[in-house]
């Protein structure tokens, strides 16, 4: 089992920034992809950036040239640095760890409320 506790959400002005920490324990080698997903009140859970071991990086279209992905893997731990936020990014953004095989994990959330 891998476990995900997130940190760094809270109420920010539209234009702001936000850094979100996600930090991995458990069985990490098991871990070769992290990532984030949000979901806003109403809506689906959506991918809005992934990392993979190796570095490789995903992002959502509604976010590419304002969020920012990175990863520190002696640390176990993954960033997404929010800038230039929007009221439409507000929701509950989620951490995720996928292995090579098999089911992933979700960490618990932390609430992004974005006013304009």
């Amino acid at each position: 089992q891998v476990q995900l506790v997130e940190s760094g959400g809270g109420l920010v002005q539209a234009g702001g920034s936000l850094r979100l920490s996600c930090a991995a324990s458990g069985s990490i080698f098991r871990i070769n992809t992290m990532g984030w997903y949000r979901q806003a009140p109403g809506k689906q859970r959506e991918l809005v950036a992934s990392i993979t071991s190796g570095g490789r990086t995903n992002y959502a279209d509604s976010v590419k040239g304002r969020f920012f992905i990175s990863r520190q893997n002696a640390m176990n731990t993954v960033y997404l640095q929010m800038d230039s936020l929007k009221p439409e990014d507000t929701a509950v953004y989620y951490c995720n760890a996928e292995p090579d095989y098999g089911s992933g994990w979700f960490g618990q959330g932390t609430q992004v409320t974005v006013s304009s």
